[in-house]
């Protein structure tokens, strides 16, 4: 037998379901039960009725669901896959950013820790982050930790004005105005898609800005042909395989989240078989995180 089928026969004896983020290796989704950004596995994780989850993602997104599903078995197939931007802010910088922006709503990106989701009024998505900060009516929010989204969600409204945490995404963070210059010479018919994590310069260059999932649904949808996508190589990898009649390009070779490319089935095996990396989230943590998230989700649905 394979290793995809042992796999597949030890999430059957064990009533498991497994969870791959689009930016793992795309080898995991011949495993995986369902693939996609880290909220939408989180909701997954929730409604199944699987007894132990196995999240082939980052520490923060394991987090997620085991807010979300308290009575689960949540995994972490391996050990250090943690998350630069989740790691560029903890409890005391949290506090500290909040003591010096007094009495302001402060709306946390799911990229973050159980510890910091606590200590924030609301969470968000990159896909509903604009929409969430809107909502609060608000003359001033906030926004933790990453000052590349927070920055988009504040050129996007108007008298709203959004604070930003000094985090980033160094795989986003690293694209430059240069790379989409050199991209729209190199495939002149091509529509250039971005994450909102980039820099606001280079974003402004772009076609369509959108979260991980709005990306994949516009190459999905579009009746173009040509694309440069500026994101995570996970995404590309998994467009080439879905779209072999589109001209799918990544802007630079070297947009890989190194964290994310450390699982690979091996991994996910050994995991499902001796249970390991449990993720526990203190209990009085998890009850204040998991508010922001349901005011997110009573907010955006």
């Amino acid at each position: 037998m394979s290793i995809i089928d042992d796999i597949k026969k030890l999430k059957k004896e064990k009533n498991a379901v497994i969870l791959a983020h689009c930016y793992q290796n795309a080898e995991i989704d011949e495993v995986a039960d369902f693939v996609g950004d880290s909220l939408y596995l989180s909701r997954c994780a929730n409604k199944t009725d699987a007894d132990i989850i196995v999240f082939a993602g980052v520490y923060f997104m394991a987090e997620t669901a085991k807010i979300l599903s308290p009575n689960k078995k949540v995994l972490l197939p391996k050990k250090d896959v943690g998350c630069f931007m989740a790691n560029t802010i903890n409890l005391e910088k949290i506090k500290e950013f909040k003591a010096k922006n007094p009495n302001i709503p402060v709306v946390c990106y799911v990229n973050s820790t159980a510890e910091v989701k606590a200590e924030c009024d609301i969470c968000c998505t990159s896909a509903n982050a604009v929409n969430v900060v809107k909502k609060l009516g608000c003359e001033k929010v906030l926004f933790v930790p990453d000052m590349n989204l927070g920055t988009y969600v504040n050129s996007q409204l108007e008298n709203i004005d959004v604070i930003s945490y000094s985090g980033y995404c160094p795989v986003h963070a690293e694209i430059t105005t240069e790379q989409i210059k050199k991209a729209r010479e190199q495939y002149p018919n091509a529509k250039i898609l971005a994450h909102p994590e980039c820099k606001m310069e280079v974003l402004n260059l772009v076609d369509y800005i959108g979260s991980t999932t709005g990306i994949l649904n516009y190459v999905n949808k579009s009746t173009h042909k040509d694309f440069v996508i500026v994101t995570e190589k996970g995404v590309v990898d998994r467009l080439k395989r879905d779209y072999k009649d589109k001209n799918i390009n990544l802007i630079q070779d070297n947009v890989i989240c190194p964290d994310m490319k450390k699982i690979h089935l091996e991994d996910i095996y050994n995991s499902l078989k001796d249970e390991n990396y449990e993720i526990k989230v203190d209990e009085k943590i998890a009850q204040k995180a998991i508010k922001t998230i349901e005011k997110m989700i009573k907010i955006d649905g």
